[in-house]
């Protein structure tokens, strides 16, 4: 996907209807820039929009450039739409598909290869990263190693 996205949240009536006020000091008139906490700004939108487009066209250069000739004449593939690896491969956008591990095989000529990718612990295990991260946070470094990150090397075939 080649496109440049910026997200935010507007809790505005949020605090005015839970009765929060909100209090900011900042140095610098544009510091406060695109708060969210504060009611949008026109000029701030403007000047975010800008920001974002100029992001746009560089990165839409860097690929051009990086792509070349091998890149489709199709506008679409810089409009953010994002594809299938078989339909990025007929516009031009990769070459082909491979794993790492077939990568460093093919064209690097390496047959063995250790994987140092961090092992997920007990608790992500059983749980799931989201609910482990919760539980880690709880636990902190607890005597049945729930907590503890393990990252032993692994070989690859």
């Amino acid at each position: 996907s080649i496109g440049v996205r910026m997200d935010s949240f507007g809790f505005v009536g949020a605090m005015e209807k839970l009765g929060i006020e909100r209090r900011l000091l900042t140095a610098g008139k544009n510091k406060a820039l695109a708060d969210p906490f504060s009611p949008v700004d026109p000029k701030d939108t403007a000047h975010l929009e800008g920001v974002l487009d100029e992001i746009h066209a560089q990165f839409i250069e860097a690929v051009k450039t990086a792509r070349g000739d091998r890149l489709a004449d199709d506008e679409a593939i810089f409009s953010g739409l994002f594809y299938t690896g078989a339909t990025a491969k007929e516009k031009g956008l990769i070459d082909d598909f491979d794993s790492v591990r077939g990568v460093v095989r093919d064209r690097i000529g390496v047959e063995r290869q250790i994987d140092f990718t961090p092992r997920r612990n007990r608790l992500e295990q059983l749980l799931g990263a989201t609910a482990a991260e919760f539980g880690q946070s709880l636990l902190g470094q607890s005597p049945l190693g729930l907590g503890q990150e393990t990252a032993t090397p692994m070989m690859l075939p």
